[in-house]
């Protein structure tokens, strides 16, 4: 591969070549054997002969560690593992179901569907009782309805947060209990 000359390349804070400015470094070779501490031009050099750049692995070691190796193949390698650990996350998601103290027994069961619904797909779900006027006076009702969606629920959560008052709202954060 060609000697990467770093004057116009975005090495995004690693540095390579001729931006390592310390007097020597720790050298590991591009077979992995470490070579012991050399001085930063011989190092330059050595890459130099064997058409590969030297990159700097470990800049806050004393000496830092530098290796000679292909810098575009190792830069695709590093994106290669970045973009394949972004595939195995999993998004968590919190979905938020809105009622209030009167509520239907039809309307509070299309509720606790929807809620069944986003646990089954892996997503928290924050479940909020709105106040209005005098249905202020009687937040026991809020605690009831959110009694209610719990026992209406077919399979296990956590209740991450107990119900609690937030202003005009009454609010409680349940998820999946992750399975074995």
């Amino acid at each position: 591969m060609a000697y990467v000359n770093n004057n116009n390349n975005k090495s995004n804070g690693q540095r390579i070549n001729e931006m390592i400015r310390v007097r020597e470094v720790r050298l590991i070779d591009d077979e992995g054997n470490q070579l012991g501490i050399v001085a930063t031009s011989e190092a330059l050099n050595m890459a130099k002969d064997r058409d590969l750049d030297l990159v700097e692995v470990s800049p806050n070691a004393n000496p830092p560690v530098c290796k000679i190796l292909d810098y575009g193949k190792y830069k695709f390698e590093q994106e290669k593992k970045l973009r394949d650990s972004k595939k195995n996350q999993k998004v968590l998601k919190l979905k938020e179901i809105r009622m209030q103290p009167k509520i239907g027994s039809g309307d509070l069961d299309t509720k606790a569907k929807h809620i069944q619904e986003f646990l089954d797909e892996g997503d928290k779900v924050k479940v909020t009782i709105r106040f209005r006027g005098r249905e202020l006076a009687h937040t026991e009702l809020g605690y009831d309805v959110l009694n209610e969606v719990l026992k209406r629920l077919t399979s296990a959560y956590n209740i991450d947060k107990p119900a609690a008052m937030d202003g005009r709202n009454m609010s409680m954060t349940i998820s999946a209990k992750a399975a074995k």
